[in-house]
């Protein structure tokens, strides 16, 4: 028995860390396999949510520097102006027709879309400038930096961000006034 064991341990390589190269080519195999054919910029991926983790790390700093307490808590009247202020704020920067020229380097204008709005579709030239792209299109992406701005807003500058907030809440409730203007007039039309 023994004589096996030698011969299994003679045999058996010794487990050593990947070199850089074989991480790397081993991350490539990985991003192969997930994006399945299909185009998805995951090193813009990566990029944008490290300026996202740098920009929240910053501001976390910027708060245990100066000495600000974070508040016990967010009451129901502030989280409601930033909940709807967070929504109409990420649909007027993805979608309003106004807001286009920001979006201009990262999208191609692709038709209308709801009142007022715009389809974009995110330009490929590059994998930052797609998965950019991907995030000022999409009012559902935006809402995890808004909300964040928001709530750091909150721990700085609470009234300004009230305010803000308010401004946007109230944006929002026009334009479903103005929805239901509309379907009101198509109903007595009808």
């Amino acid at each position: 028995m023994s004589e096996r064991r030698t011969a299994r341990h003679r045999t058996a390589q010794p487990r050593t860390a990947p070199s850089g190269d074989g991480v790397a080519e081993a991350a490539r195999d990985e991003a192969r396999t997930y994006r399945h054919g299909e185009d998805r910029p995951l090193r813009g991926y990566v990029l944008v949510m490290a300026v996202f983790a740098a920009l929240v790390a910053g501001a976390a700093g910027l708060v245990a520097a100066s000495g600000r307490r974070l508040p016990h808590g967010i009451g129901p009247w502030d989280l409601l102006l930033i909940t709807a202020g967070t929504h109409k704020l990420a649909r007027t920067l993805s979608k309003d027709a106004v807001t286009s020229p920001i979006r201009v380097p990262f999208t191609r204008y692709s038709g209308t879309g709801g009142p007022a709005e715009v389809m974009e579709d995110a330009r490929t030239a590059s994998g930052v400038r797609h998965a950019i792209g991907e995030l000022v299109t999409c009012p559902f992406c935006l809402d995890m930096w808004i909300a964040t701005g928001f709530a750091f807003g909150h721990v700085f500058a609470p009234r300004v961000t009230r305010l803000v907030a308010a401004t946007f809440t109230a944006l929002a409730g026009a334009d479903f006034l103005q929805l239901l203007y509309a379907r009101g007039q198509q109903a007595a039309g009808a």
